[in-house]
């Protein structure tokens, strides 16, 4: 008798402890990273890209608090973008949306318009879903012409302040025309370049987590 009341005992607080790390589990804010393939990590190791870091980071400084899933497709487009979001809000639904999108629309001379209207949507559809939002924002090189680099900018621009969310200007700061942080295709940085990517957009993520 006293060895099934043992047991009970152990199965009772088996039970409790799963519940509290189950709650604690439930209390970890989410943290999607939307993005293409600088948040996707292309040619590098995924324990070597930004996102990766990023959950280091916040590993070491708020233990167990949040968690960071990675929702980047390498070549992705707004258009793209905006077609899978609604599936990735329901799946992971994130506290927090880093959306870093758009460079490829620019690379391929898509209308700055296009780019903003389909960022205005995915911004619309995070914050109906209540999520706080992050604009990485993307520049063009100076060969497609200044008044669509111009335009391309401004879409960025536009859109953060109709929805009132916190833009980064340009994520790939410190980085493009660096030859020596920039893989062999000159497009995608490399693994010494993750760590400046993190510290660009890591004063963005770290306000908005309070």
């Amino acid at each position: 008798m006293q060895n099934n009341k043992h047991k009970v005992y152990v199965s009772v607080l088996a039970f409790i402890g799963m519940g509290i790390f189950g709650t604690h589990e439930a209390m970890a804010k989410t943290i999607m990273v939307y993005g293409d393939s600088i948040s996707a990590g292309y040619g590098l190791n995924p324990q070597q890209g930004w996102v990766h870091l990023l959950q280091k980071r916040l590993d070491q400084q708020y233990p167990k608090k949040h968690k960071v899933v990675n929702a980047s497709v390498s070549g992705e487009t707004t258009s793209g973008g905006l077609a899978r979001l609604p599936l990735a809000l329901k799946t992971y639904r994130p506290d927090l949306v880093i959306l870093e999108l758009g460079g490829n629309d620019g690379l391929r001379g898509q209308p700055p318009q296009i780019v903003q209207q389909n960022l205005g949507k995915m911004l619309q559809l995070s914050q109906q879903a209540h999520a706080k939002v992050i604009l990485l924002g993307m520049k063009i090189p100076p060969n497609y012409g200044t008044a669509y680099s111009s335009a391309f900018e401004q879409s960025y621009r536009v859109v953060s302040q109709k929805y009132k969310i916190q833009l980064l200007p340009f994520f790939m700061q410190g980085i493009a025309g660096n030859n020596q942080l920039m893989q062999k295709d000159l497009v995608h940085p490399n693994a010494k370049a993750q760590g400046i990517l993190l510290d660009n957009a890591y004063p963005f993520i770290r306000s908005n987590l309070k």
